[in-house]
């Protein structure tokens, strides 16, 4: 029981660390995405770039990201406990959308620029990177 009881908790705590990074990660690029917003349009204010993270196509590709996120928050707080298949399909998917390649797709081409231009997006992609290795060979 309570060998069980310690494998729900840590799996809990995995995916909250992931959760948190992803946010991070978010936060950067959307700051990243809204400097480049700025430099054509001019600054907006806080309530005007949450709409435009909503309904503008230079921020629609980070969509995907806020997807996974909603994704962990649901299986966080699901009333079934998380499977171990979960949590790998979990990493897989985060693994596989924050893959850079400039010739790959959307978010991939635009994950690939932020990278490039922002030193602190390579920082929270390697604390990311480095947290889904070790959760993947656990």
């Amino acid at each position: 029981m309570l060998n069980t009881l310690q494998h729900r908790i840590t799996q809990h705590q995995l995916l909250t660390d992931i959760r948190i990074q992803l946010l991070h990660l978010h936060k950067l690029l959307l700051e990243t995405e809204r400097i480049r917003y700025e430099q054509v349009r001019g600054r907006v204010s806080k309530g005007e770039l949450l709409q435009l993270l909503i309904k503008h196509d230079q921020f629609a590709w980070l969509h995907h990201l806020s997807e996974l996120i909603v994704q962990i928050d649901e299986l966080i707080h699901a009333d079934e406990p998380i499977t171990s298949e979960a949590i790998a399909a979990l990493i897989a998917d985060v693994q596989s959308l924050l893959t850079p390649d400039e010739a790959g797709n959307d978010f991939a081409v635009r994950y690939d620029a932020a990278i490039q231009r922002n030193p602190d997006v390579v920082l929270a992609h390697a604390d990311l990177a480095t947290l889904l290795a070790v959760a993947a060979r656990d």
